[in-house]
């Protein structure tokens, strides 16, 4: 009934199509009353990208996109997208990258180059938060950039629970090597899907719910939170340091395993042919939401005609040759399907190496990069939650979220309000849930952000030819195209039961858009 009255409305052509001029998005961002403080420089917005791209990929999700998954069930959902397509089968897993992971990301940073190009020439010509969101709104119209606002909160939320979680899951690590060991109803999620064993195969907790919280996952949001109301400055500095002591983490995690590797695991190389190599660089994917990252702080940014351009290649470069090290020596230094359902591959590839060398120095750098992995998942929860409160500021003051959203703290010029609320719309469930394996709908929706931003691009080059352009991706809408067509390709990597939800949450973003946002929405007074 609400979609029937919403297609009857006359004006509804008129709304759903309309579009924010880009000259009225620049001069609503200098409203005194929400006006965000410009102080991040080019340095600044790299390490925002590298703390995003870097963070929980590079530690936890890298196991699994080297060793595939693995279902309890036979059963069409579980199959990728284009695997379906092709054999028409259902599936009990999605096959490994193996030590063919390289390729993935070489893959993945091939299709990343394309997009962060798109988002290098977008950001400089539409410097204003909300990032993707914002892009759309100015290229497609509101009912476009409403459905990519609503993906972009899907991906952060999802994103940062499944981060903070695994975060909380290396701090009772670094715990226990302090002999440290609390009641595990305070350091595990309520919700167990498969329940809870020890080594010996004792059930410490049976499938379901139980009384308990994960406290260590709920605070760190928290902690965060505060650090953001606190403002940009300081969020950023404090990103800064942790991303210089992540970066020296994995460094010594490769030079320390370098010397450990055995050739003889990096046979056969692609061992689940180019199947496994496309569901690889599905699975690591998400962790390169951090160029969106980059551009929604756009509005914060000192001169961002020039320096988000280079904060967002700069990262992309940083970044690919980290994952793409850390891989190498990972597939190395152990088999690759011991890396099954290992949460923490890098620090347990250590530990491994430790217990069969019995070398001390080894022990030492374990606890480095636990350390600094700890730090890579703060400075992702970091970003993470940055951004996922610029969009909910940037759609508010749009009308397309309700306006408090939009509040700006009077003394340190950030959005409180947004903040706050993404701090606790992250924290409880972190604290609640066990959800690793919805964060392929965090893939998903970041793949749909780089198509849209990818067709923004392309729409503008023939719409606004003319507009000075602080940045412009080279050989016309080449890149672009190209950017479409791989981030699709991507996307088929991913089960057919993540394509599902979804759909369903973009239905239930409809239903809200016609509920509310239509009519609080700046078009709704004009039409």
């Amino acid at each position: 009934m609400l979609l029937a009255d919403l297609f009857r409305s006359p004006h509804l052509p008129n709304q759903l199509f309309a579009k924010k001029s880009i000259d009225k998005l620049i001069s609503d961002s200098e409203n005194p009353e929400t006006r965000l403080k410009k102080t991040l420089g080019p340095l600044a917005l790299t390490a925002l990208g590298i703390g995003a791209v870097s963070g929980a990929g590079i530690f936890t999700v890298i196991g699994t996109a080297i060793a595939g998954q693995k279902f309890d069930t036979s059963s069409i959902y579980n199959a990728p997208l284009l695997d379906f397509i092709v054999h028409h089968s259902a599936t009990t897993g999605r096959p490994g990258a193996g030590p063919a992971l390289a390729l993935s990301l070489i893959l993945v940073a091939v299709v990343c180059a394309f997009t962060a190009l798109c988002y290098a020439e977008l950001a400089s010509m539409i410097p204003i938060a909300g990032s993707a969101y914002t892009y759309t709104y100015a290229t497609m119209g509101e009912l476009i950039a409403w459905i990519i606002g609503w993906d972009l909160i899907l991906e952060y939320a999802v994103s940062n629970i499944a981060v903070s979680v695994g975060f909380a899951q290396h701090l009772v690590n670094l715990m226990d090597w302090f002999g440290w060991n609390p009641s595990l109803r305070w350091i595990s999620p309520a919700y167990l899907p498969a329940g809870m064993t020890d080594l010996q195969g004792n059930v410490l907790f049976r499938e379901g719910w139980h009384f308990g919280f994960n406290w260590p996952a709920f605070l760190i949001v928290m902690i965060l939170t505060v650090v953001l109301v606190r403002g940009i400055r300081e969020s950023a500095e404090t990103n800064n340091i942790m991303v210089l002591l992540k970066i020296a983490a994995i460094l010594a995690f490769i030079f320390a395993g370098a010397a450990y590797i055995h050739p003889d695991n990096w046979h056969p190389f692609i061992p689940n042919g180019w199947p496994g190599v496309l569901t690889g660089g599905s699975i690591i994917f998400f962790t390169y939401i951090g160029f969106d990252s980059v551009s929604t702080a756009a509005e914060e940014a000192k001169n961002p005609q020039r320096d988000l351009p280079i904060g967002i290649i700069a990262t992309l470069i940083v970044c690919t040759v980290l994952y793409i090290a850390v891989a190498v020596v990972l597939t190395g230094i152990v088999p690759w399907r011991s890396l099954l359902d290992d949460a923490a591959p890098v620090v347990n590839a250590l530990k491994h190496l430790t217990d069969i060398t019995g070398s001390h120095s080894l022990r030492w750098i374990r606890l480095a990069v636990l350390f600094g992995a700890m730090m890579g998942m703060i400075s992702s929860l970091l970003v993470f939650q940055l951004g996922q409160a610029r969009v909910w500021f940037a759609m508010s003051r749009d009308g397309l979220l309700p306006k408090f959203l939009g509040r700006v703290h009077s003394r340190f010029r950030t959005p409180h309000v947004a903040t706050w609320i993404a701090g606790f719309a992250v924290g409880i469930p972190a604290g609640l849930l066990d959800i690793g394996t919805l964060a392929n709908l965090s893939n998903i929706g970041t793949l749909f952000a780089f198509v849209l931003v990818s067709i923004g691009v392309i729409i503008l080059r023939y719409k606004q030819p003319d507009r000075p352009r602080g940045f412009r991706s080279p050989f016309g809408i080449l890149f672009p195209v190209l950017s479409v067509i791989f981030c699709f390709l991507l996307m088929t990597g991913l089960e057919i039961y993540t394509w599902f939800r979804f759909v369903i949450w973009l239905l239930i973003g409809l239903i809200i858009y016609v509920t509310y946002s239509r009519k609080h929405s700046e078009f709704a007074v004009r039409t």
